[in-house]
């Protein structure tokens, strides 16, 4: 279950991001208020998880799902350029958060 609460808590982070690039530096209110939502909601799943998992992966785990999620969602919707070496480097990044779990489910 703490895998689940983490892989959300990631995903809320991807939602926060983003967010706070639509609230332009805070200035708008709707936007500001959904990343202050979503930021309070991720890190509330990552400290429940915590509790099970070892901070070194959970953490890893938590920012790698966070910081790829963003880079798609940033390329996807936000029309930020797809260059190949940034597709790489987003390959590597859910490629290390996979091995982390693996590491950390045993």
């Amino acid at each position: 279950m703490a895998w689940v609460l983490l892989l959300i808590a990631g995903l809320l982070e991807t939602g926060w991001a983003i967010a706070l690039k639509a609230s332009d530096g805070l200035s708008k209110p709707l936007p500001s208020a959904v990343f202050l939502v979503l930021t309070a909601a991720s890190l509330v799943l990552l400290a429940v998880a915590l509790r099970s998992l070892p901070v070194g992966t959970a953490y890893a785990v938590w920012t790698g799902i966070g910081a790829a999620g963003t880079a798609i969602l940033g390329i996807v919707v936000l029309g930020e350029p797809a260059q190949a070496a940034r597709l790489v480097s987003i390959g590597l990044i859910v490629a290390g958060v996979i091995g982390l779990n693996l590491a950390g489910s045993h």
